[in-house]
């Protein structure tokens, strides 16, 4: 039986758009699939004697207070990192791939493992704005001066 004012051609093309639909639905699936599981980098610990300690800026100073009392636990003294959490001193952490306001919105809303074995990273509650800042100038200047720019 034939539906009237429905020709085979449009029975056709809209079975071709379904079908279409269908595979590029796949095939972000799989993309996601592939990605969601991808494994995660392995990030090293930086031995603390290659680590060079600049002449720090005030504001870095005060920084190098925030991060030691809320941040050095999992990073590790002087952002060497630890068995808790990545270091600072890589690549990837350089301000081209992470940029100041990646490292405020970590500290704000915690961060989902990607790029890193330690598990996500919770959020750290009561710093202020002003005191974020700060460690981010801490830790861009100690980047700095071991060649992460």
């Amino acid at each position: 039986m034939q539906v009237p004012g429905c020709t085979r051609a449009r029975m056709e093309r809209a079975m071709n758009r379904k079908l279409f639909g269908l595979a590029i639905l796949v095939a972000i699936s799989v993309i996601v699939i592939k990605f969601w599981n991808a494994p995660v980098t392995e990030v090293p610990v930086v031995p603390l004697a290659e680590i060079t300690i600049p002449q720090f800026s005030t504001a870095a100073l005060a920084g190098q207070r925030g991060f030691n009392a809320n941040c050095a636990t999992c990073h590790g003294e002087n952002a060497a990192g630890t068995d808790q959490g990545p270091t600072f001193l890589q690549n990837i952490y350089q301000p081209a791939h992470h940029s100041d306001f990646a490292f405020k919105l970590a500290v704000k809303n915690g961060v989902r493992a990607h790029h890193w074995r330690f598990g996500s990273m919770v959020l750290v509650s009561g710093i202020a704005d002003d005191q974020i800042n700060e460690i981010v100038t801490y830790i861009r200047e100690l980047q700095r001066a071991n060649g992460f720019e």
